[in-house]
């Protein structure tokens, strides 16, 4: 007996398309793995791969990188007058492009303080 058999009976997959139980199992992996083709050029494919192909391997540099890009989104905001919550602003740091890149890039810069250097991050979170 699976555990997957009794808890799980659809899937939410990134397109937000709900998958029943039986559809999964009769669809090949490498279908769903497949990523829609995108229509057009990706005008920030290059940034994204220089961002992407940055090794950090110098203690500066990722000292730097930690400090630069905030661990939180810095945009957030509760708006309150006389106690009382007026209006909230939402992350908006999901709407820049290349988001996962950055903060790919500050977590590799922590994991290389932590796990080569030896040093303590939790000033950085």
């Amino acid at each position: 007996m699976k555990v997957f058999d009794n808890t799980t009976k659809k899937l939410l997959v990134a397109s937000w398309v709900w998958i029943s139980h039986t559809e999964v199992n009769n669809t090949p992996l490498a279908q769903l793995q497949t990523s829609p083709s995108r229509s057009g050029w990706d005008i920030l494919r290059p940034l994204r791969r220089y961002l992407d192909s940055i090794e950090v391997s110098d203690r500066l540099l990722a000292h730097r990188l930690c400090q630069l890009i905030p661990a939180q989104c810095p945009f957030e905001r509760d708006i309150n007058l006389f106690g009382k919550t007026l209006l909230h602003i939402p992350p908006l740091c999901k709407l820049n492009p290349l988001y996962e890149e950055v903060v790919s890039l500050r977590f590799r810069a922590l994991c290389y303080l932590a796990d080569e250097c030896g040093e303590d991050v939790s000033q950085y979170c």
